[in-house]
Formats: C-alpha cells, structure tokens, sequence
C-alpha cells in the first residue's frame, strides 16, 4: 500500500477493478482493453498476492510467476513495475530477453526468482539448456497476446506451455480480440471469465485527439519543422515521431540535431545499451523529441508523452493504434497527428474506421480519397486532387487539415483547432481536454465495461483454498 500511495493512485482504472477480483478468485481470465489502461498492474498485484500464498522456493525452483511479453522493452518495462513493488513484499523478479548478455540473467535464475518477465526465444534458450524450469509455475501470465501472435510467437508460446503444470492459474490480455486470439484462449485457458473494457474491435483511446494531415510525401519535413515549433514551445512538450524504416529514423534524427532540436533515434539495429540510454535520456526529459520505428510502439511506458507524430503511416491500423497509444496513459490526453499520403490509400478505410469509432473529426480528403479509390479515379499527383487553394485548408500549423464528420464538410473547424491547440488551457497546456464541442462531450466518454462468463463445468480444483490434485507437488490457490 506504501508503494501505491507514493505513486498517487487514487482508484483502480476500469480495468483493475473489474479484473482484480477475478485474478485473486483463481479463475482464468481474458482481458482486453486498450493501451495505457493499467493492465499491468491488473495482474502484478494478483500474481504477488498467489505468490505469498505458496510454498518457499528451494534450491533449483523456477519461477512461480511467469509473464511472457513479446518485446524486451515490454519486458523491460513490466520488470520496473514488478521491482518496485516485489522490494516491499520481500520477493525477487528478473527480466529475461534477448540482446542482452545472458549471464547475469542467468545468475537471476539460480538464486532463485518468484517473478520471471520473459519473451519467449530467450526463455527456451534457457529451458533447452537446464538453467531453469517451469515445474513450481502456477501463475501464467501472456501479456499482448495479439502482438505475440503477429510476430510470429505462437509455436514458442506452445512450447512454453506445455512445459507448464495444467492446475496453473492463466490470464491473457490483449488489446484486440480477432480470431487467432480467440482460438489461443480456447487452447490454454479454463473455463474462463473474459472481460472487455470498451469495443472489441479495432478501437483508439478516446482521450486521444487524432488529427490527420493528407500531402504529398516531399511536404512532411516542413510540416513536421511547422508542428515541432508550436509542441517545443509548451511546457509539456514530449514528443515521439514514428517513421517506417531505420534508415529514415538515422536520416531524421540527424537532420533534426543538425537543425537544432534535441532529437534521439530509436530502431532495432540499435544495441540494447545505446536502446536503454536513448529511453533514460527520454524519460527524463533530456531529449523531449523520439524518433522510433516500430521497435518502441509497444512496451514504451513514459506517463507524460504529450504528443505523438505519424511521420510515416504504419502498415496496418493496429499499428497505428498502439503508435498513439503512448500518448494519454492512465487517464490522460494526448494529441496525435499523422501525415497520410496517397501512397497509404490501401488503409484508408481502416483508419477511417478508427477515426469513427473514438468520435474524432475526419478530413475530408480522406473520404476523397476512398472515392477516387473505388472509382479508379487519378486525382492529379499521386492520385490526389491538387488544389493549391482548397478551401478545406486550415492555413497554419503546417496544412493539418482538421474537419468535424460528413455532416460538416462545408465548414471547417481550423478555428476550432486554434482554440484546441493554439489558444492555451486554463492549466496552459494544449490538449485535447477542451474539445468538448460533441466530439468528446463534457467529459470523456468513459470506456464501457463488458464482462462475460464462459459457460462450462466447474473445475473443482478450489476448494477450501487448495488446489485438490497433488500430481505436481502442493500449490495453494487463493
């Protein structure tokens, strides 16, 4: 409790009062929610609740409690939480990844962890060779288990598994529920309780305001100098731009630092020391400005990330959710602004999609650019109509174009957006929190809570507080 009141923790967020009750019962449990709506402490508390109700580990003992995560920045950053509050309680955890030297990792292991944070290759490296096992594991824990399928996880995370005693307590959490998912639920999880915070499908954060500027490729330097002027001259100021590829990260952090701005690189080629030095550097806000490929869009967890910039559009919209999904964590806000180009028409529907589901305004050229998609139509340059003086234009800020839905296509909200973002707050920071003219209401609308049981019969393992079958040694279940 100390260490929740040292980090100002008033109430539990939807998802931890809805999941909470259902980890400490036993039951397996899915979770899906959005980023950034404390998911892990959802079942960091839980899982040190279980932990202090089983038998002392002995000398060779795995884990008791095993998180996989599919990034090591993930993995990273569930570590610091787990630390911070396993000191209190008197317990060890370790983070185990790859790119990382393996030997103090392995030391971790031998004397011995109640917690283990791993992603899965490094992991089976250490299973296959002896140095440690999943015999006293009986709280499994698979964090983002849609980012482990998309990476191609799947056959580890079944590896692992099966190495795993079956009277385990299993939570999955994710922050979509396609079929794949679904299906893993299916195959690992006992008559399991599943709880949803907000839509099932593809949806952002709602206390996001998501912009989007429709150019020309060539035009994304000065709009992006345009945008970092007005960010740079707020208080709160930090900042990630998300471009596709590691050479357009190297070529952008340097023009950026040559230019001025105090801009770091993030991207995979990077080694894990110069990776954990850039992020420190971030953190702390030496270098408010992080450039990052994809490597960073999930797992990084800085609370007060104010901005987020699509410089290059992501492949999918999945990725384009978990991009500005840095930005307002918790119950915070945040402003995103992405650059679409015709050369991303193939996902314009989807973030159309997205922009519907949070209640965001949508750019007209965007729904210029679906018809001339489905027409076959060229539009002039890259397929876009190029109307130098259209009157859509807000004229500032670098062309963003900004418009309510289709209803209000002939008027405009750049005045709107003055006061959003060019006219400051009454706490003199530009976010979201004021767009409150029907786009957002009074207040956020608050995520809905839907929780569904699984229909099945009963396990019978939880009786009198104890797990009924000895098969595989004494494991208290609270």
């Amino acid at each position: 409790m100390d260490v929740i009141a040292r980090q100002n923790f008033t109430e539990p967020t939807a998802i931890q009062a809805q999941g909470w009750p259902v980890a400490l019962s036993g039951l397996d449990m899915v979770g899906v929610a959005q980023t950034g709506s404390g998911k892990t402490l959802s079942y960091l508390l839980p899982a040190i609740v279980h932990i202090n109700h089983q038998p002392f580990l002995e000398r060779g003992d795995g884990p008791i409690c095993l998180v996989l995560a599919p990034t090591r920045e993930l993995a990273q950053q569930v570590q610091q939480v787990a630390a911070e509050y396993c000191r209190a309680c008197r317990l060890k955890s370790t983070c185990i990844y790859g790119g990382a030297p393996k030997g103090p990792q392995i030391r971790d292991l031998e004397r011995g962890v109640e917690i283990c944070i791993a992603t899965p290759g490094r992991l089976i490296d250490f299973l296959e060779c002896g140095k440690t096992n999943l015999r006293r594991t009986t709280y499994l824990v698979l964090d983002e288990a849609d980012r482990m399928l998309d990476m191609g996880f799947e056959p580890q995370i079944r590896k692992i598994v099966d190495q795993i005693r079956p009277d385990r307590q299993t939570l999955m959490w994710s922050a979509t529920w396609p079929k794949e998912v679904r299906q893993l639920a299916e195959d690992f999880l006992k008559d399991y309780i599943h709880i949803n915070i907000g839509a099932l499908e593809l949806s952002a954060n709602h206390n996001i305001l998501q912009i989007v500027d429709v150019c020309h490729d060539v035009e994304k330097d000065e709009k992006l100098i345009r945008l970092m002027e007005e960010i740079m001259s707020e208080k709160e100021n930090k900042t990630i731009v998300f471009v596709e590829t590691k050479r357009r990260c190297d070529e952008l952090t340097r023009k950026m630092r040559r230019d001025g701005w105090p801009a770091m690189g993030i991207h995979g080629d990077k080694s894990q020391q110069e990776r954990d030095w850039v992020l420190n550097e971030f953190k702390h806000g030496k270098a408010p400005i992080l450039i990052a490929t994809d490597v960073a869009s999930r797992g990084l967890d800085v609370e007060d990330v104010k901005f987020v910039i699509n410089y290059d559009y992501p492949n999918s919209s999945e990725d384009y959710i978990h991009r500005i999904g840095r930005t307002a964590r918790s119950t915070k806000t945040g402003t995103a602004y992405t650059f679409f180009t015709p050369n991303n028409i193939k996902q314009v529907s989807d973030l159309i999609s997205v922009l519907r589901e949070a209640n965001q305004a949508i750019n007209p050229k965007l729904l210029q650019l679906v018809e001339d998609r489905g027409s076959g139509r060229s539009r002039g340059r890259g397929g876009m109509k190029d109307d130098r003086r259209d009157r859509y234009s807000a004229g500032k800020r670098g062309g963003f174009n900004t418009f309510r839905d289709r209803e209000n296509y002939d008027r405009g909200y750049s005045s709107l957006l003055k006061r959003d973002f060019g006219a400051k707050t009454q706490n003199g920071v530009y976010s979201a929190a004021n767009y409150t003219n029907g786009s957002f209401g009074s207040n956020f609308v608050s995520a809905g809570i839907q929780t569904s049981f699984r229909t099945g019969n009963p396990t019978g393992t939880y009786q009198n507080g104890y797990d009924s079958t000895q098969q595989y040694g004494n494991k208290i279940v609270i």
